[in-house]
């Protein structure tokens, strides 16, 4: 029987990982292409041989994801996997309904296939949305095993937006590997906090190896998810993460009702800044659709440097990039700052944006008078210092997980924003790690 041709569709992430696991090896397929979107400008890349395998050694092209269609047709495309996260329901099957209507099938990959199973206990911490505090979450599971005396190794989603051929594998252990590898602001941002608080973070393209490598130092291995996506190992603990900010989203977008379904135990954060109505919606679905979890109520506290500059000011305010993007909140650290310490005005940077942010607020229009801390690239960073530095406001708040004066130049006043996860009573995350300590 002749290969079945295969397209993966993606986001650089999800998409590679399900090639690497289900389809590098695996003869009775062809894997003609991927397509990619959510991040700008990775279309037109190759998946390289170095990490395709023997079966491509051409490697496999990457297309934008508005050629799916005509791909399709062009190399008689019999399977189109769907290979990336938060993303509707609704909309996951409009793109269903585009391939079907040409004739070809349209997959979604199980974790039974795609999850690697480690030599050590795992840990994983995934969202039913991007933005909903992974991270912080991540670092206080971290914090409790490393005060028992564990060796904790965190692997981090993956993020790899540039050379591919020297991304395999990636491990973080300084402040200085972020500049070996030559990271984006989006890595940074997940990366640094690990690596301040002591975390060695394992990231890259080939999860296998990765796994591997972080065997040999760590006693259990921290899954810190991207966005929505399930797991890439086989976890021994689900943690996930739930937003009372967007209440029904957990039952909406995929593949994040799919984590809901499966954890073990649910965090549901940022109770302090949430409509008391949709944490009470949260609840109530989490106890329809999976009444055995273990329920963990937590607040965002934030923790913002010389509160006093924000009074009274036009404020420009700049948060997490993704999390504004296809996270579509509409709150974030630096918002929460802005509101309680009594900024006059939230300054719109719609009129001063600069370069490639004038097509981010172009595919998100709902982003609204918050900047992102879009940093894909040295174009995209030097776009975002341009369009900060042109915005007529008296202060700059930074609510993004890095400090952004680090990377760029800032001419105008700034304060920064910090936030952490902080359990309200019990049961706690030391109680559910109980069993790892």
């Amino acid at each position: 029987m002749k290969p079945i041709k295969t397209l993966i569709m993606g986001a650089a992430g999800r998409d590679f990982h399900n090639f690497n696991v289900v389809y590098r090896n695996n003869d009775q397929y062809q894997v003609v292409a991927f397509t990619a979107t959510q991040i700008p400008d990775i279309e037109g890349r190759l998946y390289p041989s170095i990490l395709s395998g023997p079966l491509y050694p051409d490697g496999i092209p990457i297309f934008d994801e508005s050629e799916l269609e005509g791909l399709i047709k062009k190399h008689s495309i019999e399977e189109v996997v769907f290979s990336y996260s938060d993303i509707s329901h609704e909309t996951v099957m409009h793109k269903a309904s585009k391939v079907l209507a040409i004739g070809a099938h349209f997959k979604l990959l199980g974790g039974e296939q795609t999850m690697i199973t480690s030599t050590k206990p795992v840990i994983s911490v995934c969202a039913v949305r991007t933005g909903c505090g992974k991270s912080q979450t991540t670092r206080k599971v971290a914090e409790v095993l490393k005060n028992a005396g564990k060796k904790v190794a965190a692997i981090r989603h993956p993020m790899p937006y540039g050379d591919l051929t020297k991304q395999g594998v990636q491990r973080f252990g300084s402040i200085e590997d972020l500049k070996k590898h030559e990271c984006t602001i989006e890595e940074m941002e997940e990366y640094e906090p690990h690596i301040i608080q002591g975390t060695v973070v394992f990231a890259g393209a080939d999860y296998e190896a990765i796994v591997r490598e972080a065997e040999k130092e760590a006693d259990v291995i921290l899954w810190d998810g991207g966005n929505n996506d399930i797991p890439f190992y086989k976890p021994d603990l689900s943690i996930v993460v739930v937003d009372p900010h967007r209440p029904g989203h957990e039952l909406s977008y995929f593949p994040g009702e799919t984590n809901l379904l499966m954890a073990d135990v649910i965090v549901i954060n940022k109770i302090d800044t949430a409509d008391p109505v949709g944490v009470e919606t949260v609840k109530n679905n989490i106890k329809v659709m999976n009444p055995n979890a273990v329920i963990i109520e937590g607040d965002s506290p934030i923790t913002v440097e010389n509160s006093d500059m924000i009074t009274g000011k036009r404020v420009l305010v700049v948060e997490d990039g993704p999390t504004l993007t296809h996270g579509e909140m509409k709150i974030g650290a630096g918002t929460v700052a802005a509101d309680n310490f009594g900024a006059s005005e939230l300054v719109d940077p719609r009129p001063f944006l600069k370069g490639k942010l004038i097509e981010t607020f172009e595919k998100y229009p709902k982003i609204g008078a918050l900047l992102p801390a879009m940093g894909y690239g040295e174009e995209q960073v030097k776009d975002l210092e341009d369009t900060i530095n042109n915005t007529d406001c008296d202060l700059v708040i930074i609510g993004t997980p890095i400090d952004l004066r680090r990377i760029i130049d800032i001419s105008h006043p700034n304060v920064r924003v910090t936030y952490e996860l902080r359990e309200k009573g019990s049961p706690n995350i030391q109680d559910v790690l109980q069993s790892y300590l």
